[in-house]
């Protein structure tokens, strides 16, 4: 192989590795593999990955549903190395836009956490509920680390 082959492919690889975190996909699971929940879930983007204590962190959830939803609530529950810590409830219609037709949809949350939260894993479970019954459960993983003053982040 010549010199320049191998420079090229050299810089491909390193050019790869510079967007390797903005294409890792947040694997997630349903609650009830079992359940034929109306909204299926596609994707989840947080932004940033890892989440950084006391800035503000958007969970992003790709879905689609065969029924149009009028309403209805998220039920975010989070564990701290399988410890429940944390119960939010929010009204459906302010994590996406209402009525949700039949389609694709995205739901939105945003978050500052607190700057004394610990870093580390987190999981994430969040329910939506409408007319009483679950649209959909899922439940991911996440970090927190620590903040810097600039603009890098600590990985702890």
């Amino acid at each position: 192989m010549d010199t320049a082959a191998l420079h090229f492919k050299l810089a491909l690889l390193a050019l790869s590795l510079l967007f390797l975190p903005s294409l890792q996909a947040t694997y997630f699971q349903y609650c009830d593999t079992e359940a034929n929940y109306v909204a299926k879930v596609s994707g989840i983007d947080i932004s940033p990955n890892p989440v950084v204590r006391g800035k503000p962190a958007t969970f992003n959830i790709s879905a689609s549903t065969g029924k149009a939803i009028s309403g209805g609530k998220a039920v975010i529950d989070v564990y701290y190395f399988g410890v429940h810590i944390h119960q939010e409830i929010h009204p459906l219609c302010e994590e996406t836009s209402c009525p949700i037709a039949v389609g694709n949809f995205v739901l939105s949350h945003n978050q500052v956490l607190p700057g004394f939260t610990p870093p580390g894993s987190y999981t994430l479970r969040m329910n939506l509920f409408g007319d009483g019954d679950s649209i959909t459960c899922i439940s991911f993983g996440f970090k927190i680390v620590l903040g810097t003053s600039g603009s890098s982040v600590s990985n702890i």
